[in-house]
């Protein structure tokens, strides 16, 4: 089966306080790699399987910043290289494994499972309200028994949340507003603007203001797997439409998917915010409060992977609300055309 992800990309493989001074491994795009921070916190990614007899290293221990071999005790330094074998003094030039480039970088760790040549740390996805001091808030971590694709197609349309979120974001002015969507070479947006409507409990909460509100969802998709919403509400007729947020109340909802396996997928997702920034009861609230969307949003998910493995002769149709999700999707086979060199057979496909 050809793949579906392209490789030369980071993919957040970590929150930063999963990675400690321990062995933490995790499959990455269908490899396995074992995590780890050497004692000057700099962070190891290496394939998790020895050279020798291919047991998983982290199955292992950490020996200062070497990680020892369960089986036959076989040392490899940070850079994969083995420095230590039983037995004998002389050390096979060949005793290696693989290592990837990692960064630390918007609460997350990422890795780059292509090419290291082409890994440049300025390309690392942006997501850096989740560290900027003018928000505030939190998120957590779903292993997504569907493929990443899958997830990017739910936030690329949120149609959805009018059926599979009723009462609590969802209602019925999120289906029947208009949208525009857009597109670069690796980016779409989808912004939907939803005029003089009632606020759902999830905003009404927030906003703590009565009457109607002008809401806005404003989607922007990074390829391969990168989603910043933009949403919020503010008091109908107080300028937010035309750009004055300042009556109103605003947040992110920052996602980040990772395949796992070509039917699941790691995904990281946090909600923050630009009100009670020092209050960590909001925070709590909040970041519970999305969870429990978004347990809703696994269900429909891994109905859909089961689906999908049971009809796969089938194929998805697509309505005006998939848009964003197509052209997402396009942005996607353009970029793993491309690491295969197929990119004039794709543009003429097109």
């Amino acid at each position: 089966m050809e793949s579906r992800y392209p490789l030369n990309v980071w993919y957040a493989a970590a929150w930063d306080t999963d990675i400690k001074r321990a062995l933490f491994p995790r499959t990455i795009c269908n490899k396995k790699i074992v995590f780890y921070r050497k004692s000057d916190d700099s962070i190891v990614a290496m394939d998790d399987a020895c050279w020798h007899r291919l047991v998983p290293l982290s199955m292992g221990k950490l020996d200062g910043d070497r990680v020892t071999c369960a089986y036959h005790g076989l040392k490899f330094g940070p850079d994969g290289r083995c420095v230590f074998m039983p037995s004998q003094e002389t050390i096979n030039p060949s005793a290696a494994v693989r290592t990837y480039p990692v960064v630390e970088k918007h609460r997350f760790i990422w890795i780059w499972m292509g090419d290291p040549a082409l890994a440049d740390p300025a390309t690392v996805p942006d997501l850096h309200w989740n560290d900027d001091p003018d928000w505030a808030g939190d998120g957590a971590y779903i292993h997504a028994k569907g493929e990443y694709r899958l997830v990017v197609d739910n936030l690329m349309d949120l149609t959805h949340e009018t059926f599979v979120h009723a009462g609590s974001i969802g209602n019925d002015a999120v289906a029947e507003a208009p949208f525009v969507t857009t597109h670069g070479d690796r980016k779409a947006q989808v912004t939907r603007w939803m005029i003089d409507v009632e606020a759902p409990p999830f905003w009404e909460m927030q906003l703590q203001k009565p009457g109607n509100v002008d809401r806005w969802q404003i989607i922007n998709f990074e390829a391969p797997a990168t989603i910043a919403i933009d949403v919020g509400v503010a008091p109908h007729g107080t300028g937010a439409p035309e750009g004055d947020r300042s009556q109103g109340v605003n947040g992110f909802v920052l996602n980040t998917m990772t395949p796992e396996t070509d039917s699941t997928c790691h995904y990281f997702w946090s909600f923050v915010r630009n009100h009670h920034l020092t209050e960590q009861r909001w925070t709590t609230m909040i970041r519970e409060g999305v969870k429990r969307l978004f347990g809703e949003d696994e269900v429909i998910f891994e109905a859909q992977q089961k689906a999908m493995e049971a009809n796969p002769d089938k194929v998805f149709y697509n309505l005006n609300i998939d848009s964003g999700s197509m052209w997402a999707r396009r942005l996607i086979d353009r970029m793993v055309a491309e690491e295969r060199g197929e990119t004039h057979i794709r543009e003429a496909a097109e």
